[in-house]
């Protein structure tokens, strides 16, 4: 097997902890008008906004149902689709940060606690 061939496995970068008070913020805990749980994700998507590594700079904002992720210079957009994915908050804020993600030709994975993006 020639070893200039293999494929190197993008290292995972903790990004940040997840927010524990934010589980608070889903409906119907919250009266929340919306459909997809928007004080939920935004108290979710709060700490995605740092710096890692070596001072890159990490930003996730939501725009009505847009979610946009941007690490460094490469950005992607994913959108929170209620009726295709689920009409969980969870669920659906998952799915797009994994289409943003990817997207920005990232990957991102979500723990029960913490946050870790490739780079």
């Amino acid at each position: 097997m020639d070893p200039t061939k293999l494929e190197t496995k993008p290292t995972m970068i903790k990004l940040c902890d997840i927010n524990p008070a934010a589980k608070e913020k889903l409906p119907p805990a919250i009266n929340d008008k919306s459909g997809i749980g928007v004080h939920y994700t935004d108290a979710f998507l709060k700490p995605m906004n740092t710096q890692i590594g070596d001072g890159l700079r990490v930003s996730c904002k939501r725009k009505g149902l847009k979610i946009s992720l941007k690490v460094g210079a490469k950005k992607g957009d994913g959108i929170m689709r209620r009726l295709e994915v689920s009409k969980d908050p969870v669920v659906m804020l998952n799915a797009a940060l994994q289409e943003a993600a990817k997207a920005a030709g990232l990957e991102l994975k979500i723990t029960d606690t913490e946050i870790f993006i490739s780079t």
